[in-house]
């Protein structure tokens, strides 16, 4: 099955809008071309600013569905750690830390963890602002009396010492200030 995005087009349909925008047909043609809205288009031209957005690849640093199969037969096999570790010639804290991300030993499974660490590649990633509504508030609200992102971000630790979900550095207020107006 074709991969799909959010707005509902697979990733044959994408290719063939970016194909379609380049060649200079119009967004209704395009459209009816790949049965969407010509808004719907426009979402997906403009999420890249126009440009065919470069073709994802992984890290030459990133497990492989391979490794994580393996992996995956190795905590059937009840094989450890270390050992796993060895036979894949990775650290055992990149394979301790793989199967804690993935649901523990006992639900570990290579597809879906090979496609959430796909997922969780993707850039660029939305700051904590922009993902958090609560503290996006709160942050705002100290800004609209002039404290400084360092007072903030100090001030967070200290009022929620327990949630670290409120917790954001100076700098990610700065950049969100700055480089991301909208963004808080």
């Amino acid at each position: 099955m074709a991969h799909r995005d959010q707005r509902g087009l697979s990733d044959t349909d994408q290719n063939d809008v970016w194909g379609r925008w380049r060649n200079g047909e119009s967004l209704s043609d395009i459209g009816r071309a790949v049965g969407k809205h010509p808004g719907s288009v426009f979402g997906i031209l403009r999420s890249h600013g126009g440009f065919t957005p470069p073709v994802r690849k992984r890290s030459a640093r990133a497990l492989t569905l391979y490794e994580r199969e393996e992996i995956s037969r190795g905590l059937s096999a009840e094989c450890s750690i270390r050992q796993m570790a060895r036979d894949l010639n990775r650290s055992a804290s990149t394979i301790s830390r793989e199967i804690a991300r993935s649901g523990g030993s006992a639900h570990y499974r290579a597809n879906p963890a090979d496609k959430q660490a796909w997922d969780r590649a993707r850039r660029p990633k939305l700051c904590r602002l922009a993902q958090c509504g609560e503290l996006r508030q709160i942050v705002a609200n100290k800004l609209a009396l002039d404290w400084s992102p360092e007072q903030i971000s100090g001030w967070l630790k200290r009022t929620y010492p327990e949630d670290e979900s409120l917790h954001v550095s100076h700098e990610t207020i700065y950049r969100s200030i700055f480089i991301r107006p909208g963004a808080y």
